[in-house]
């Protein structure tokens, strides 16, 4: 690594961005795989047909995880990083197969509870920003957005073919399966931290870091932008199959529209990262899906569409899900990483139960039209407290700093 060459990562610095990556990706596949067909799977359950417990089942893995952040993330900062992502691991696989195992929608809503309660989020992401060096963290948050994105768009390929060899209860004992394979990477594959920061220095009371007028700006965005995806997966599951688009099908419309978003996200990041520019392309972005989410409540009218909008969905949450993380990491006191990165995947976590509680309430008390117009009015609102947020500092730390 020489000084000439700041933005390249060193061997190390990628060997701990994509194990860890995957393993964010192993622990997110718990809550996609499940989102393309446990609507329909719901059907078939004593009080399934209810659109909101269906949205309040998929939505409580949301709410453990966020009740749970802020508790592992300051965990990660007193005990370490691998300790607590291996016991939220295992939090996470039973759950797994408790969900498994249960033959009414109140069985599996425990097990996704269970799920979430293995909230290793802020660990992880903190153990990241503990490993890289600042010239190059968003890149390695950008393989944690892409990671999520490439496990979203398995998942809606996978997720009809597995439940039609398996059944969803098949696909709950695979994630968790996946959880235990994840604890081995955790505890094999990934770098330990530098030693140096692997000890808590003095940090900020946690009321600054919660009351923090940059870093609130970005929990409320991570609060909207989870729940609008989440209130998307309660409606338009339904919808593909009134147009008689058969659930083993949808992966036609899923997968290229995450393909787009992939293919945009990139040269975005790229950009604003080079040209210290990450938080005028995320306001743009804002503004970007508030059109989106209008646009869904009139043209959902056809397949075609469906898939046309959901690629400008995904376009703007690849892009958003990348930057926010690294914005954070870089916004945050050294010292309060875990703590920071804690609050932000609590806000993460609520917005996934929001999305899935009021997208089905929603939906069934008025209609999907109406759930799009929520969205674009939360993203009006996250537009609106964005509007002072700053860009971060430049970083003056020396390209081997952090390696030491």
């Amino acid at each position: 690594m020489t000084q000439s060459a700041p933005w390249r990562m060193t061997p190390r610095e990628k060997k701990t961005s994509i194990s860890l990556a995957g393993i964010f990706a192993l622990r997110m596949l718990g809550l996609f795989v499940i989102l393309p067909v446990f609507a329909i799977y719901a059907r078939e359950l004593p009080g399934g047909n209810d659109e909101f417990m269906v949205g309040l089942t998929l939505g409580i893995y949301g709410l453990a995880q966020g009740i749970l952040q802020i508790p592992f993330g300051a965990a990660s900062d007193r005990f370490g990083r691998k300790p607590v992502i291996i016991a939220g691991l295992l939090i996470f696989a039973f759950g797994s197969f408790i969900a498994a195992c249960s033959g009414s929608i109140w069985g599996i809503f425990f097990g996704r509870a269970l799920q979430g309660a293995g909230a290793i989020s802020a660990a992880v992401t903190a153990f990241i920003s503990d490993s890289v060096r600042e010239e190059v963290i968003t890149k390695a948050m950008a393989m944690v957005g892409a990671s999520i994105g490439l496990t979203f768009a398995v998942s809606l390929v996978i997720a009809p073919l597995l439940s039609d060899l398996w059944g969803v209860p098949g696909i709950f004992a695979l994630t968790g399966l996946l959880a235990l394979a994840a604890i081995l990477v955790a505890k094999f594959v990934v770098p330990d931290a530098p030693q140096h920061l692997r000890t808590k220095t003095s940090g900020k009371p946690w009321q600054e870091i919660l009351l923090d007028h940059q870093l609130i700006r970005l929990n409320i965005g991570i609060f909207v932008l989870h729940a609008c995806l989440t209130a998307v997966f309660v409606v338009i599951p339904t919808r593909l199959l009134e147009m008689n688009l058969p659930s083993e099908h949808h992966w036609w419309v899923y997968l290229p529209a995450v393909t787009a978003g992939f293919i945009v996200m990139a040269p975005l990041i790229i950009m604003g990262e080079k040209r210290g520019k990450m938080v005028r392309i995320m306001k743009l972005v804002i503004g970007f899906l508030t059109v989106a989410f209008v646009l869904f409540a009139y043209l959902m009218h056809s397949i075609w569409e469906i898939a046309f909008l959901l690629g400008l969905f995904f376009v703007g949450f690849n892009v958003l899900e990348a930057t926010l993380p690294s914005l954070i990491s870089k916004m945050a006191p050294k010292s309060d990483k875990g703590l920071a990165l804690g609050i932000y995947n609590t806000l993460q976590n609520f917005g996934l139960f929001a999305g899935g509680a009021l997208g089905g309430f929603i939906a069934r008390e008025w209609s999907a039209e109406a759930v799009f117009f929520t969205c674009a009015f939360a993203m009006l609102l996250w537009l609106a407290s964005a509007i002072g947020l700053k860009e971060p500092e430049r970083s003056s730390r020396k390209p081997g700093e952090a390696l030491t």
